[in-house]
């Protein structure tokens, strides 16, 4: 009879010491400010040991004598760590580390004792840069596409529309900044010219895509052409139109941010449509070329070029 509830009560007590020995998952964004969640049964002569428990152990913070006790904490975490004072008498010992860096991933453990106890808890923080911007553009017949600044490492597709045969092998190059943090390229040659490329890059928070429209062009007057952009849907974030590839003309950052014009064609620029159509005026032989709209919302970019041949309005 024993037997039985002996078993009962070790597989309860089983659970109950897996079940608080399982870590707490917490992600956090590149250079933001992060929560480590810690609580403890209150009572009197609290302390606090935050350590990151990395090849070896790193202290992050410390918290005796009700007061932060700081001198041997590791000097990476010197002045991104803070404790909500107000809260440990109610058992808060949670830790706010600001300025998150890819360094600070891993596994913490917050250790608490008071006069009746102590006890550890684990947390583990994954540390992510988003995919925030992804390039594309073509020169001549070669099509790059790239993104900076990721964590951890993204994938990158390339496809077409329509669907194609066009060889997509892909062999991105990758290369990690001192900061651990991600950048990714990939180009291809574009043998066929009537196909809309997209590049996608992706990671385990989110993906972003670049789309280059095939090139049109257009003949406008010297007196005022509009120069279209294909259509994404809003809320739109951003808004770039360039000259020539590298010669900015304008740039929006999101909807209902006014456009700003640079100084070079302050006298051409008339106006901006809300799909991003761009109107020039009174242009002169020098503005004929390759215009690129490039417009982007949350999750991709459109990039049309347009060559555009300025025909002499009469009377001129």
């Amino acid at each position: 009879m024993c037997r039985g509830k002996c078993v009962v009560v070790f597989v309860v007590l089983t659970f109950l010491w897996t079940f608080n020995r399982a870590d707490i998952q917490v992600s956090c964004d590149f250079m933001e400010s992060c929560i480590l969640p810690c609580s403890f049964p209150p009572g009197d002569e609290v302390v606090i040991h935050w350590i990151q428990m990395t090849t070896k152990e790193t202290l992050a913070h410390s918290y005796y004598y009700n007061q932060d006790q700081l001198g041997l904490q590791d000097q990476h975490f010197r002045g991104r760590t803070s404790l909500f004072k107000d809260q440990i008498s109610r058992g808060n010992a949670s830790l706010r580390l600001t300025g998150v860096e890819v360094q600070d991933q891993g596994r913490y453990k917050c250790y608490t004792s008071t006069i009746t106890g102590n006890k550890d808890l684990f947390i583990n923080l994954n540390v992510d840069a988003p995919v925030d911007k992804v390039d594309i553009q073509r020169v001549e017949n070669r099509i790059t596409c790239s993104s900076e600044g990721i964590y951890p490492q993204p994938d990158l597709t390339w496809s077409t529309s329509p669907p194609s045969d066009v060889s997509l092998e892909n062999n991105p190059t990758v290369q990690q900044t001192e900061q651990l943090l991600y950048n990714i390229n990939s180009s291809l040659i574009a043998s066929v010219t009537d196909l809309v490329y997209s590049c996608t890059v992706s990671t385990r928070t989110n993906k972003r895509t670049a789309t280059l429209f095939k090139l049109t062009s257009i003949n406008g007057l010297d007196t005022e052409t509009t120069i279209p952009c294909e259509t994404l849907n809003p809320p739109l974030t951003g808004l770039v139109w360039r000259f020539n590839q590298s010669q900015i003309i304008l740039n929006q950052t999101g909807a209902n941010v006014p456009y700003t014009v640079s100084e070079e064609w302050r006298q051409q620029v008339k106006s901006v449509s809300e799909s991003g159509s761009l109107t020039l005026k009174d242009f002169s032989s020098d503005q004929e070329g390759i215009y690129t709209c490039e417009l982007s919302n949350a999750e991709e970019t459109y990039v049309t070029n347009t060559l555009l041949r300025i025909e002499k309005s009469q009377g001129k």
